[in-house]
C-alpha cells in the first residue's frame, strides 16, 4: 500500500510517522505546500516538538517515510490519501467566530479529484463539522478523469505533549464510513499495532460528531473545576483537595479536573465553537447556549487571573517587570494556539506591564507573532500604540532565571517540569520585594516558596 497525507502539521506529521514506523511494508509520503516546514521535517530540528517523536521519525525517514512538496505526484501514487490540513475557526462571513473554516479541506478535495487516477480511499483526519464528508464526496464524484473514491472519517484523539504515546497505545481508533471494504483497508493499517477490539467502526456522521463531542466533554470538565476554583478562593477551600475528593468518585474520575489559568490548544475552543454553531444552525438555541458557557468560563478564568495579579500588586502593574514562565498552551509541546499565556500577556500589556517571557520550546518569533495577532483579533488591525507596546514592553529571554531577574512577579503559565527544579533562593535574591509568584498551573511547592519569602498566589487557593 502507498499512503499520502496532505498536511505536515501537528496531526499529519506525527500520525504518518507512527504509521510508517509500525508498518514498514507501507510507503508513506507527507506533503505540504510550505517548503520551510517540509525542510524542517527532513532535518534534525523537527517543526513539531513531541517527546519521542525524533526517534520515530529518524527510524522511518528515508526508508518508508518521506516528506515532500510534490503534492500531485504523491496523490497520483497513493492508494489512500489522508487530509490533515488546518480547520481554524472562521474570522469572516456567516458563522464568524464559531463555524470551522473548511476552505483548505475543500481545496484538498479538488486537488485530489484533479490529480487522481483509478480508485482512491480518502480519509478525513482533520477535525471537521458534521457532514463535511458529504461535501468532500460531492467534489470527488465530479472528477472528470474517471477516478472513483471512498471517503472515510478517522478523527485524531491525540493530546499534545503525549502524542507519541497516544499513537503507540491509543484508547481507541475511530473509523467511520459507508464502504466496508474501504473501512477494512484502514483497519488493517492500524491493526499492525493496535488491538482489533480498540478499533471502532461507525457511520461517517457518528465519527465526525464523536470528535467534537469528546473535546467538548473534556473542556467542560476543565471549565467546571475552574468555576469551582473561584469559589475556593472566596471561601478558603483548596481546589486540589476538592478535585481529589470528587475525583475518587468512580462515576466522575480524576482526569481533566486540574484547575488552571484556562485550557488552550488547537482543539477545545475551536471544536466547542463549532458545536455551538451546529446547534444554532439546527435551531437548538438552548443547547448552543449550554456549550458556549464552557468557553465563557474559560475566558473568565484567564481574565480573573490577570485581574488578581493587578489587584494583588497594589492595583497597578504599570512599568513593573513581570516574568512570564511558559508560553506554550501546555508542557511538552511548542504549540501556542489559544494558549492562556497569550491572553494574559495581552491584558498585562494593556496595563502597561513590562514582560520578560521564557519558554523552552517557543521561539521569540512565535511569541511576537501571537501577541500581534491577539491585539488585532477584534478589529483585524493593530494600532501603532499596540505595536509599540509589544516592541518596547516585551523581551523574550533564554532562561527562567533570566526572566525573573529584576522582576516584581513571576507568572507560571505553562506546567514545564523544569520549573519545579529551579534554585528559588537564588531567584528570590534577584527579584524586587515583595516577590510575588502567581502560579497559574498549581505547579510549584507553595509551602517551600512561602518559607523562603515569596508571596504566593495560586488558582483555587487562598493566600
Amino acid at each position: 500500500m502507498n499512503i499520502c497525507c496532505i498536511g505536515a502539521g501537528y496531526v499529519g506529521g506525527p500520525t504518518m510517522a507512527m504509521i510508517a514506523y509500525k508498518c514498514p511494508d507501507i510507503q508513506v509520503t507527507v506533503v505540504d505546500l510550505n517548503q520551510k516546514r517540509i525542510d524542517a521535517w527532513n532535518s534534525d530540528h523537527l517543526p513539531v516538538y513531541e517527546p519521542g517523536l525524533d526517534e520515530v521519525v529518524k527510524a522511518a525517514r528515508g526508508r518508508n517515510l518521506h516528506f515532500s512538496t510534490e503534492v500531485n505526484a504523491a496523490i497520483k501514487a497513493a492508494d489512500m490519501i489522508f487530509i490533515a490540513v488546518n480547520t481554524p475557526t472562521k474570522t469572516f462571513g456567516t458563522g464568524a467566530g464559531r463555524a470551522a473554516n473548511v476552505e483548505f479541506v475543500e481545496k484538498c478535495a479538488r486537488q485530489i479529484a484533479e490529480a487522481s487516477s483509478g480508485h482512491k480511499i480518502v480519509v478525513e483526519k482533520s477535525t471537521l463539522p458534521v457532514r463535511t464528508a458529504e461535501a468532500v464526496k460531492r467534489i470527488l464524484e465530479n472528477s472528470n478523469n474517471g477516478s472513483t473514491f471512498d471517503v472515510l472519517s478517522n478523527p485524531e484523539f491525540l493530546a499534545e505533549g503525549t502524542a507519541v504515546q497516544d499513537l503507540l497505545n491509543p484508547d481507541r481508533v475511530l473509523i467511520g464510513g459507508e464502504s466496508k471494504a474501504a473501512i477494512g483497508k484502514l483497519v488493517d493499517v492500524y491493526a499492525h499495532w493496535v488491538p482489533r477490539e480498540r478499533i471502532l467502526t461507525t457511520n461517517l456522521w457518528s465519527s465526525e460528531l464523536s470528535k467534537l463531542t469528546a473535546n467538548a466533554f473534556l473542556a467542560q470538565r476543565v471549565s467546571s473545576i475552574n468555576a469551582i476554583s473561584a469559589l475556593c478562593e472566596a471561601t478558603g477551600a483548596d481546589v486540589d483537595e476538592v478535585a481529589k475528593a470528587i475525583g475518587t468518585d468512580s462515576r466522575i474520575g480524576p482526569k481533566f479536573l486540574k484547575s488552571s489559568v484556562g485550557f488552550g490548544g488547537s482543539c477545545f475552543q475551536k471544536d466547542i465553537l463549532n458545536l455551538v454553531y451546529l446547534c444554532e444552525h439546527f435551531g437548538l438555541r438552548e443547547v448552543a447556549e449550554y456549550w458556549e458557557q464552557v468557553i465563557r468560563m474559560n475566558d473568565y478564568q484567564k481574565r480573573r487571573f490577570c485581574e488578581r495579579m493587578v489587584r494583588t500588586m497594589f492595583n497597578t502593574v504599570s512599568n513593573k517587570q513581570i516574568a512570564i514562565w511558559g508560553f506554550a498552551f501546555k508542557k511538552d509541546t511548542n504549540d501556542t494556539r489559544e494558549s492562556a499565556a497569550i491572553y494574559v500577556c495581552r491584558d498585562l500589556l494593556n496595563e502597561r506591564a513590562k514582560l520578560k517571557i521564557y519558554d523552552p520550546q517557543v521561539s521569540e518569533e512565535q511569541v511576537r507573532r501571537d501577541l500581534i495577532e491577539v491585539f488585532s483579533y477584534a478589529t483585524g488591525t493593530i494600532t501603532d500604540q499596540e505595536r509599540a507596546l509589544i516592541a518596547d514592553h516585551v523581551s523574550v529571554v533564554s532562561s527562567a532565571e533570566e526572566a525573573a531577574r529584576g522582576s516584581h512577579a513571576i507568572a507560571v503559565m505553562t506546567e514545564w517540569d523544569a520549573f519545579k527544579k529551579l534554585n528559588y533562593e537564588s531567584i528570590l535574591q534577584s527579584m524586587y520585594r515583595p516577590a510575588f509568584v502567581f502560579d497559574g498551573r498549581n505547579l510549584l511547592n507553595h509551602k517551600h516558596l512561602t518559607s523562603l519569602g515569596f508571596e504566593v498566589h495560586a488558582i483555587g487557593k487562598t493566600t
